[in-house]
């Protein structure tokens, strides 16, 4: 089924850069980097050496799991 949903969508695990991801979500590259570093939300992030990326899918779902509904 993922795959599927990978096929439909191949930008679903784009990986985006901090700058790109603070932007999206309306907040400073500094800000990431703390919740990073105190694991003050779920968001998850792929670290390989010093670079930091985020899947857009991963970014999407948590922007999903905080909207707050009326």
């Amino acid at each position: 089924m993922k795959q599927e949903q990978d096929q439909a969508n191949p930008q679903a695990d784009e990986m985006l850069t901090t700058a790109i991801v603070a932007n999206m979500l309306d907040c400073s590259p500094g800000t990431l980097e703390v919740w990073r570093a105190t694991k003050r939300y779920p968001l998850a992030f792929v670290k390989v050496g010093r670079s930091v990326r985020y899947r857009r899918s991963d970014v999407e779902k948590f922007i999903a799991s905080r909207t707050v509904t009326a």
